[in-house]
Parts: C-alpha cells; sequence; structure tokens
C-alpha cells in the first residue's frame, strides 16, 4: 500500500499517451479561454486561443526530448526555448494593439494570448495544475473583471465632474 503513495498518475501513462494528453490538454484550456473571447466579440477567438497554447506545449514537449536524446552530447535548456516562446508571441500580440482615435484596442486579448502561450508552457513542462488553475484564473479576469469595469464605467459616468 506504501508504493501506491509514492505512484503520480502520471506514473500509469505511456510516454506517447502522456504526450497527447498534454497536447489535448493545452488545447483544451486554450479553447476555454477562447470561448470566452468569442463570446464577449472579441478579434481572437477559440481557434486562435487553442493553438497557441497548443503550440507552446508542442515546443516545450519537443525541447524536452531533445534535451533527453542529447543528455551529456551538448548544452541544451529548455527554458531558453520557453524565453524564446514568449518573446515570439509578445511579437505576435503586439501587432494585435491598435491605438485609435484616443482609444487602446486588443489590449486585454494580446494578454489574454500571452497568458494562453504560458498556459501551454505549463502543460508542455508538467504543470497541469497550475495550468488549469491559470485558466480558471483568466476566464474569471476576462467575464467577472468585464462586467466589474463596465459597472465602474457606467456609475463613473454618473458622478459629478468639477
Amino acid at each position: 500500500m506504501e508504493y501506491l503513495s509514492t505512484i503520480s498518475s502520471v506514473d500509469f501513462f505511456s510516454p506517447d499517451l502522456l504526450v497527447f494528453y498534454k497536447l489535448m490538454l493545452a488545447t483544451l484550456l486554450g479553447l476555454a479561454l477562447g470561448f470566452e473571447r468569442t463570446i464577449a466579440g472579441k478579434m481572437a477567438g477559440m481557434r486562435t486561443y487553442a493553438l497557441m497554447a497548443l503550440g507552446s506545449c508542442l515546443l516545450i514537449i519537443v525541447g524536452l526530448s531533445v534535451d533527453l536524446d542529447y543528455l551529456g552530447k551538448t548544452n541544451f535548456d529548455p527554458m531558453r526555448l520557453a524565453a524564446g516562446i514568449i518573446t515570439g508571441v509578445g511579437f505576435i500580440c503586439g501587432g494585435l494593439v491598435i491605438f485609435t482615435d484616443k482609444q487602446l484596442l486588443g489590449l486585454t486579448t494580446a494578454a489574454g494570448m500571452w497568458v494562453s502561450v504560458g498556459i501551454g508552457i505549463a502543460v508542455g513542462f508538467g504543470l497541469f495544475n497550475i495550468a488549469i488553475f491559470t485558466t480558471i484564473i483568466t476566464l474569471v479576469v476576462f467575464s467577472v473583471l468585464w462586467h466589474l469595469e463596465v459597472f465602474i464605467q457606467k456609475v463613473s459616468k454618473e458622478l459629478p465632474r468639477d
């Protein structure tokens, strides 16, 4: 019985199945964020968020596989790959932000895509609980805080100005 307490749920999966599980989980978590963005009528939706999370997860899985295959033969650091992913996504997200007519558009969408990539990276490294919890927090930020912002803006317009 003591042996069973030391086995993690990951030990029951073959390495190939674990890779598929990671890719599917990253896709589903990204999809959840994109679903909320689609409901809110934003420019990046379910497919975009799902692909961002999936792609970042895939790159981490590949990086970890390469690291294991070349262990001792070359100096390879999977965290550098994660840093490269974050940098590249920052560049992509920068193209989403538009400033026009004294209004900033796309910033929340860009930030959400950046978080989606972070979720994919977390899943790729096997940090499932962190990825799931981050998805929940992000959904709360996207939905609950959006309604709070609308309420605050409505109330602030009704306040007398000096």
